[in-house]
């Protein structure tokens, strides 16, 4: 993405205290994607024709920073608002800065260590080779009930990014539950590693995630990480006591094609608190090809499904093409179409399973839903 510097401050004002070398620049940026969607089955009341909020990017504007401190260490910051560009609200929970706010010191041999509300591992290094990383959530995991399709974001938590060595490179992270007297109530720790070779790109991770010592805390969501309930898919196990994803993906590219997919297992553990019995499990498969027709058009097609396990046994099939075309480097029109068809049940109480697209839709009310959508993307 091409930035908009905003301002380079000079520090040489300060070479009385002898800082006179070092140099701080901010720079603000950010994405605004609007569109039209029509949606097949929405929330059970039929279909629904609406103007949407990032269906490629999420909505953001931003600001970065580093000061030079000398010695190849810098410190660097960023501070990442989201926002519904349909209506101007506050994204993430109504947060100034929901979707990113951190401070760390980076360095060009050791690495980079950043403190504050961050992304997980998997999304910074697993993520960039799924299909979802190209053209939209609807090359998702239905619900993103695994977090494919990065809609939590981890809250106190610390990282660590290595170099690029080779072609390799991980990170790992830990972040603190905060709760008194319960050190182990709602933390969490992830890591994931990337290698690149060539045309061939692989990557893999882990999380674990502590959803609290209390079934109020659990309902409350008031675990480091944002809340990956967000529909009917998982919905019946947010008393969960604790959430494990494993993640593997890959791609590799030949000529203007790049095919890839990954496989994702979740497990939603019980134990006396919760308010179901048994580990519920979701085994997720996504394979998609991206083809580069043109210098400014690309199109994708990609396959999702998904079966989950336990207290309740569901399966998810998902279908998603996608095309953009570049007006200019920084503006961008898309169109989306993406079908859904869910079979089973996704609660102990037998309720049946309702087709979700994605990390793009909510609810459908119904074992099927559809989604098509057009829209315009700048990014500044």
């Amino acid at each position: 993405m091409k930035k908009t510097t905003l301002a380079t401050l000079s520090l040489a004002m300060l070479g009385a205290t002898g800082a006179a070398h070092a140099q701080n620049s901010v720079t603000l940026y950010g994405i605004v994607d609007t569109g039209l969607t029509f949606i097949h089955n929405d929330g059970g009341n039929g279909n629904s024709y609406s103007m949407s909020s990032g269906n490629m990017s999420g909505n953001r504007f931003g600001l970065k920073g580093t000061e030079d401190l000398g010695g190849g260490l810098k410190t660097i910051f960023v501070l990442e608002n989201g926002f519904n560009s349909t209506n101007g609200k506050l994204g993430q929970g109504s947060r100034m800065f929901g979707r990113q706010a951190y401070i760390g010191l980076t360095g060009d041999t050791w690495g980079t260590v950043t403190a504050g509300r961050q992304y997980d591992p998997l999304v910074d290094l697993v993520q960039p080779v799924q299909g979802d990383n190209w053209l939209g959530g609807i090359f998702s995991t239905p619900g993103d009930i695994d977090n494919a399709d990065n809609s939590a974001r981890v809250n106190n938590s610390i990282k660590y990014t290595s170099p690029v060595w080779a072609g390799f490179q991980f990170e790992g992270m830990y972040s603190l539950g905060g709760v008194a007297g319960a050190t182990g109530s709602g933390q969490s720790y992830a890591g994931a590693a990337s290698y690149s070779f060539g045309q061939m790109n692989l990557a893999a991770g882990y999380y674990h995630l502590s959803n609290g010592n209390t079934l109020a805390a659990r309902l409350a969501g008031t675990t480091t990480w944002d809340s990956l309930f967000n529909t009917s898919v998982n919905a019946a196990y947010q008393s969960a006591s604790s959430i494990n994803n494993a993640r593997i993906g890959g791609n590799y590219t030949f000529g203007p094609v790049t095919a890839g997919g990954y496989y994702s297992y979740a497990e939603y553990t019980a134990d006396g608190r919760s308010l179901f019995t048994r580990a519920q499990k979701y085994n997720t498969g996504s394979v998609y090809a991206m083809w580069q027709v043109s210098a400014p058009l690309q199109a994708e097609a990609g396959y999702t499904y998904m079966h989950s396990t336990g207290n309740s046994s569901a399966k998810y099939n998902q279908f998603a093409l996608a095309a953009d075309y570049l007006l200019s480097k920084r503006t961008d029109v898309y169109a989306q179409v993406a079908y859904a068809l869910a079979s089973g049940t996704e609660d102990p109480a037998g309720g049946q399973a309702q087709a979700v697209i994605g990390s793009a839709t909510g609810d459908s009310g119904s074992n099927k839903q559809a989604l098509v959508t057009v829209g315009i993307r700048h990014k500044f």
